[in-house]
């Protein structure tokens, strides 16, 4: 095989997925249907063609501007067909033609949706979480008969370490806002098992801490903190390099 054709091909089915993703992005937080009905405008409700729709090209082909109404378009549209497709590209470099890369393209999907959802709203949407659930199961089951029982409790360990210290969080102080954080981290901890979900939580919350502070500095945001996307960020890290960030924290103690 001509080794760039990967590339083109998944850069072309990224930014693709990303236009769906787009559509997840407005309609779930308003409890619509993402596969029923059709792609309109926001602006003048205009129902949208096909050549409208091309991921990326028609936003720069049209200038940005509703091809109907001539209302400015969102940047946000090419921008997640962009970013879903870089992501796909960097889980192939890191993984190549393996089961992981699909896991990896799959968990980066949900996590750019549920990140700008959670960012806008302070809401994870439930199905992010079932989706993340999901392929953990996958990657426990692919390929058939590679999964062990030593594998399996390590990986149901992970699902309650993290999820379970704030659960009790939850419970005890009535920690308003963190309930889907705390699926977020059962289903990531599934996947990731341990002790890759407490990585994952660390990377979340220092990175969380320390632009949070930037931006309340910066841009004058607000106190209250949605932690989704730093802990999606902990999450995607962990997914590609948690093996080596836990040797390297290792090798700082001492350990290794």
């Amino acid at each position: 095989m001509i080794p760039f054709i990967p590339w083109i091909f998944l850069f072309l089915t990224g930014i693709c997925v990303g236009s769906f993703l787009n559509v997840c992005i407005y309609r779930i937080p308003k409890e619509e249907s993402i596969v029923i009905g059709p792609s309109h405008c926001m602006s003048c409700g205009h129902k949208l063609g096909w050549a409208d729709l091309v991921p990326v090209f028609s936003f720069l082909f049209l200038r940005g501007r509703c091809r109907y109404c001539k209302a400015a378009l969102s940047f946000q549209y090419p921008l997640i067909e962009a970013a879903n497709a870089l992501l796909w590209l960097f889980c192939y470099y890191r993984f190549g033609d393996s089961i992981d890369t699909l896991i990896a393209c799959g968990l980066s999907s949900i996590l750019l949706v549920l990140s700008v959802i959670d960012a806008r709203t302070q809401i994870i949407p439930l199905g992010c979480n079932i989706g993340i659930a999901l392929l953990a199961v996958l990657s426990l089951i692919l390929p058939i008969g590679t999964a062990s029982m030593e594998k399996l409790l390590f990986h149901l360990l992970g699902a309650v370490a993290v999820s379970g210290f704030l659960l009790l969080i939850l419970l005890f102080t009535g920690g308003e806002g963190i309930g889907g954080d705390v699926k977020l981290m059962a289903a990531a901890g599934l996947l990731l098992g341990f002790p890759g979900i407490v990585i994952a939580f660390l990377i979340g919350c220092i990175a969380g801490t320390i632009l949070h502070l930037i931006r309340m500095v910066c841009f004058h945001a607000g106190r209250r903190l949605a932690l989704g996307p730093y802990l999606s960020l902990g999450i995607f890290m962990t997914l590609l390099y948690g093996e080596d960030l836990l040797n390297w924290y290792l090798g700082l103690l001492g350990i290794r």
